[in-house]
């Protein structure tokens, strides 16, 4: 078969194939948070974004550099500016203003340092930075999470323009681009194995959220653009076919098959997906009346593609706002509203912000000067709203379901060993007045510490941040794989030297969450309600009981409250919220309790906390929960206490 005649050199003119791809590509990423399991991968999107990325500002600035002989820099960053910060601002202020009106005090605050991150275009290294402590790992995610991709690429547009003017100031245009393929390549290796070593275990967000670790697929799109700046597309066109085949079916075996936890996607898979990205690209570019480039510019993929950076940005904070809890939706109809809502706000904006400022509508109607500084104020005037305060709420409304957690004071996001609260509160005064000693985890702390005073009562607070009694290193947390907090292991020495120094009239015991989640058991995940499992749960709270009631004290068992501490994206809840493993849990410790009769008291929360035998935000206008999890200082005082001071009293004294 003889070779089908060279294509042209490839046109950096418009095509509309290209609109296509961002539509698949924002379409996978929606998809994907979502919650829809046939898209698994589809975070993977964002590469393909990348890739275009690389591949079209490299493009525009050599052809740049082909006609003037020079690169101006201040017009790219102002025409980057135009085209992406406008939309950027509004979105901004939108998510901040809700965030006023739904968030409690400690979440907005979280909030708006992300605000501030994403407007100063650094969101990734936020993420990178809050690290895997408590705060980190226990939080939902931030309506403002998504905008760590747009820190990526303005980082990359803020810095690659510069080694572009730096080579092509003094190289000729065919050694330039020679320079710039060696510098494209030895990028592409030293950013896969930079993230290679960081993405593992204990956590993959160093290389997950890093702008070096994921540079290789802005270069692979980069080097893209030199390779076909150069004439190289006179490869015959079933060959560029042919890869484009290829590149099509490993992104649609990606976007089905990748977990953003997985090794393998560090060590290769995220390379092999920009490479993929960049053979579709190269095909569509090099032969535009190909089958797949008439089929990728499709009038619906094109207008979607047009529209996809305000789809982008708008769709995590509506996803995140917009929840079961709010809608009494979930699965496909959630996800209908989801998309319907933040369709119809990309598209407003895309016709009332962006299309009118990239165009110049500013630069008609203000003097030459203006534009600059109506974008200086625009960007002042942001961080102002996002400092506002927020007015007071009343008791009666109840926080969004993606509040992040609510650490107890002291404690810091830092990984590292979890911080025991050990607190003995109120010295006993003349005479010794009955000692009541709480012990367990972070939600045990709100109780024990937010109690109001006593007169018959001396208590102290020796919860332990980030831990319960379940020590087994592998655990799932919020759909997530995670490693236990080394320092959990030492909760029995804790809790002998807190008997000791208290010797309490009464140990009251609180675990609530951790021992409810997924932990790796006997070769595989297992959980509360089953028999293997169970078997190990009550072994460690009998271990308990005998710690707590070491020097004669009377233990009482809390039972765990129902939970609503974020939802999974297609609105259901995460299996350590379910009411079922709930339910197991506060058996098991019933049954711990009826083992040893006399000594053992079990106290059920959820008819306090949760009298209609769900979960609620509220009782009686009073909001109970800060996140979904923890107890309100209100809640513990004006609901909590009345109900569970005279027992603990009537328990230490009945002795």
């Amino acid at each position: 078969m003889s070779d089908a005649a060279p294509a042209p050199r490839p046109s950096l003119g418009y095509h509309p194939a290209l609109d296509g791809i961002r539509a698949l590509a924002v379409t996978a990423v929606l998809l994907f948070h979502g919650g829809v399991t046939a898209v698994a991968g589809g975070f993977l999107g964002v590469d393909t974004f990348f890739v275009l990325s690389g591949f079209l500002i490299t493009a525009l600035l050599l052809g740049e550099h082909a006609r003037t002989g020079r690169i101006d820099l201040a017009g790219f960053w102002t025409r980057r500016a135009r085209r992406l910060l406008p939309a950027l601002l509004v979105m901004l202020t939108a998510t901040v203003l809700a965030g006023r009106a739904r968030l409690d005090p400690d979440a907005l605050g979280l909030l708006r340092a992300d605000a501030y991150a994403a407007l100063a275009y650094l969101a990734n290294w936020r993420m990178i930075f809050r690290g895997s402590g408590y705060v980190a790992v226990t939080a939902a995610p931030s309506p403002l999470q998504h905008t760590w991709s747009l820190g990526i690429e303005e980082q990359f547009y803020l810095l690659w323009p510069l080694l572009l003017a730096a080579l092509t100031v003094r190289l000729t245009a065919r050694r330039a681009r020679a320079a710039l393929l060696i510098v494209c390549g030895a990028g592409i290796v030293a950013s896969q194995l930079l993230c290679a070593r960081l993405g593992g275990p204990p956590s993959i967000a160093r290389a997950y959220y890093g702008t070096d670790t994921r540079a290789q697929a802005l270069l692979i799109g980069a080097a893209l653009a030199a390779v076909l700046a150069r004439g190289h597309a006179t490869t015959p066109r079933r060959w560029p076919g042919v890869l484009c085949a290829a590149g099509v079916l490993v992104t649609g075996l990606l976007w089905h098959f990748a977990d953003e936890q997985a090794a393998w996607l560090y060590h290769g898979g995220l390379t092999l997906a920009a490479v993929a990205g960049a053979l579709v690209i190269a095909h569509v570019v090099t032969g535009p009346d190909s089958l797949p480039a008439r089929l990728l510019g499709l009038a619906p993929l094109v207008r979607l593609g047009r529209v996809s950076y305000g789809v982008y940005l708008w769709h995590w904070p509506l996803f995140t706002f917009v929840t079961a809890d709010a809608t009494g939706l979930s699965r496909w109809p959630l996800l209908a509203v989801r998309l319907a809502g933040t369709l119809a706000v990309a598209v407003l904006g895309y016709h009332l912000v962006e299309r009118p400022i990239r165009h110049g509508a500013l630069g008609r109607i203000l003097p030459r000067r203006a534009p600059a500084l109506v974008t200086a104020s625009a960007v002042a005037l942001t961080a102002v709203i996002i400092n506002w305060p927020a007015a007071p709420r009343p008791v009666t409304a109840a926080p969004a379901v993606v509040i992040p957690a609510v650490a107890p004071p002291g404690a810091t996001g830092r990984a590292g060993p979890p911080a025991p609260v050990d607190r003995a509160g109120r010295p006993p005064g003349a005479g010794r007045q009955p000692r009541v000693t709480f012990l367990g985890d972070s939600v045990t702390w709100t109780i024990g510490t937010y109690l109001p005073e006593h007169p018959g009562l001396w208590t102290s607070v020796r919860a332990i941040q980030g831990c319960g009694i379940a020590t087994l290193p592998d655990l799932r947390q919020l759909g997530t794989p995670h490693t236990n907090y080394p320092g959990c292991a030492t909760w029995r020495r804790r809790w002998r030297g807190a008997i000791a120094k208290d010797n309490p009239d009464v140990a009251v015991i609180g675990l609530n969450r951790w021992e409810l989640m997924d932990r790796r058991y006997h070769g595989r995940y297992q959980h509360v309600g089953e028999p293997d499992y169970d078997s190990y749960l009550t072994a460690l709270l009998n271990e308990a009981v005998a710690l707590a009631g070491a020097g004669g004290a009377a233990v009482v068992l809390l039972t765990a409250a129902y939970t609503r501490r974020a939802e999974r994206p297609d609105g259901g809840l995460y299996p350590e919220d379910q009411p079922e493993r709930v339910d197991a849990w506060n058996r098991l410790l019933r049954a711990v309790a009826a083992a040893h009769p006399g000594k053992v008291t079990v106290l059920d929360l959820n008819p306090v906390v949760c009298p209609r035998g769900a979960f609620t935000w509220t009782v009686g206008g009073l909001r109970v929960r800060s996140d979904g999890l923890h107890y309100t200082p209100a809640g513990v005082q004006r609901l909590i206490a009345p109900w569970l001071l005279p027992r603990l009293a009537a328990i230490a004294t009945g002795r």
